[in-house]
């Protein structure tokens, strides 16, 4: 499903349309606290290992290398002057560009970016919607968005008012990490930083990897995405996002393994019986938001899947599980020690 300029419309507000827009403005997507494993309610108090800050590039901030003329992700050429101001519409962006030392140029943030630096930032989004008018007032030199990122007039409208916009496309899986950072260093002038910074992160997303369990069953996690307020229970499947993160954490993709070949799918029995989770993967706010542990396994059908059973709850930040940035390798190491938990050593 595409938007009018092509860019396709996110996954999950392409499946949920309404409930998920009064939802996200209701609840909002980001939350402060990381998220844990284990049984009962123990899901919800760990703090699951993720820092709540982006670590820039050691030493001195880049100094970008300006003009700069890129074709962004909607087909546009883009020339970008001056990045005093930039204004990233989603978390991920935001990470890139903390992530490459220059978060001191960041003026405003979408809502999904919770990270302590970025988090007294004024917000430009309602909801997941960018106001074009919230973004104009800081007269911003660059605006950075996702081919997620919407409605569609509002970014015309920023373009319009002759604010240079990129489109970088959106992340879908591992392997999209080392070419976002590049597109985002290429754009602010500092190409060099961005070489720096994915080797940095791919350096560390090997070395989580080098200790991962080997050897003895991968344990079946299904992604859940849940808003409990407005009734939203969604199972992840092959387009969801999570399948890369659940694989190299070492535990197979239960709703794409089970036939689910799309992004989301209303949670029903029968859904959840095919796919036969060993742990169910939630984002923190979801968890939160029907209740923790105790009101998650109340949904029809959890309680009848082996992760309801034994309550085996991984549940990672919002603003961090689906960013595929600089602080992945803390969301591998903290869903893989979280899916494997009890699990004997291999």
């Amino acid at each position: 499903m595409a938007s009018r300029s092509g860019r396709p419309l996110s996954r999950l507000t392409a499946a949920l349309a309404l409930p998920l827009a009064l939802a996200l403005a209701l609840g909002g997507c980001g939350s402060s606290g990381g998220g844990a494993s284990g049984a009962g309610d123990d899901a919800e108090a760990a703090g699951g290992g993720i820092a709540d800050r982006v670590e820039p590039l050691e030493g001195p901030a880049p100094e970008p290398v300006l003009p700069t003329t890129v074709t962004s992700a909607d087909g546009e050429e883009v020339t970008v002057e001056a990045v005093e101001k930039v204004v990233p519409l989603t978390g991920s962006l935001s990470e890139l560009v903390f992530g490459l030392g220059l978060g001191d140029r960041v003026v405003a943030r979408d809502v999904s970016a919770t990270f302590e630096q970025a988090a007294e930032l004024p917000v430009v989004t309602r909801g997941h919607d960018v106001s074009a008018e919230g973004v104009l007032s800081f007269r911003p030199d660059l605006v950075l968005a996702e081919s997620t990122t919407g409605p569609d007039e509002a970014l015309d409208q920023i373009r319009a008012a002759g604010v240079p916009l990129v489109v970088v496309e959106s992340a879908r899986e591992l392997a999209d990490i080392e070419r976002r950072i590049t597109a985002v260093a290429e754009v602010l002038g500092v190409p060099e930083a961005g070489a720096v910074l994915a080797a940095r992160t791919a350096e560390r997303m090997d070395a989580v990897r080098a200790d991962l369990p080997t050897g003895g069953d991968r344990p079946r996690v299904a992604f859940l995405y849940l808003r409990g307020g407005a009734s939203v229970y969604l199972l992840g499947g092959a387009e969801s996002g999570a399948v890369s993160l659940i694989e190299a954490a070492g535990g197979v993709d239960a709703g794409s393994e089970s036939g689910l070949d799309k992004d989301f799918t209303p949670i029903t029995g029968e859904a959840l019986a095919a796919a036969a989770p060993d742990v169910i993967l939630v984002m923190s706010k979801g968890l939160e938001s029907v209740g923790g542990v105790d009101g998650l396994v109340e949904i029809p059908g959890i309680a009848q899947t082996p992760a309801g059973m034994e309550r085996r709850v991984a549940s990672v930040d919002d603003g961090v599980l689906l960013n595929y940035g600089p602080r992945t390798d803390q969301v591998l190491a903290s869903l893989a020690e979280q899916i494997h938990a009890g699990e004997p050593a291999a």
